[in-house]
């Protein structure tokens, strides 16, 4: 267990944060079956534990001029430990690259990238990732439909 000092109130609390992160400490009290002050201390607990990391709003990519999603996969030349540094402080910093995950199988990396268009997708493409250090190949899949997406962690199964 990652986090064995958990217990089904802390995980009802995070189950509640995950779908409404606004509540109020009063209402998420009420939910969880706690007074407000020692709702708050675990909240608090959980955030210094660094098990609540932060609070975010979810923004609708298309309603900010961001509908596409590209997959992209890259393999490196070598997979020795400062190619693997060299390429991921270059995906650090650009603001396209939504998840970067380092991978077992095919490709060393896959990424998620969200741009306006294609055109966008094609100067990231060729301004930035072809030409990081140790890249040996790189192949893009284009999402045509999102069909499910979540943020919150299924939890309830932790629960038993």
């Amino acid at each position: 267990m990652a986090n064995p000092g958990l217990d089904g109130i802390d995980l009802r609390i995070l189950d509640v944060l995950q779908e409404t992160a606004r509540i109020s400490n009063v209402d998420l009290a009420a939910k969880v079956g706690l007074s407000p002050s020692p709702c708050l201390r675990r909240v608090r607990e959980l955030e210094q534990r660094g098990v609540i990391r932060g609070h975010v709003t979810l923004v609708d990519p298309a309603a900010v001029g961001l509908p596409v999603s590209v997959f992209v996969q890259v393999s490196l030349e070598r997979q020795i430990e400062p190619a693997l540094e060299t390429f991921e402080e270059a995906v650090l910093q650009r603001p396209e690259v939504m998840e970067c995950y380092l991978m077992t199988g095919d490709a060393d990396y896959m990424l998620r990238v969200v741009v306006p268009d294609l055109e966008a997708f094609q100067r990231f493409l060729m301004d930035h990732l072809t030409r990081v250090p140790g890249v040996a190949s790189i192949k893009s899949s284009f999402a045509l439909k999102q069909v499910k997406y979540r943020t919150a962690l299924p939890l309830e199964e932790r629960r038993g």
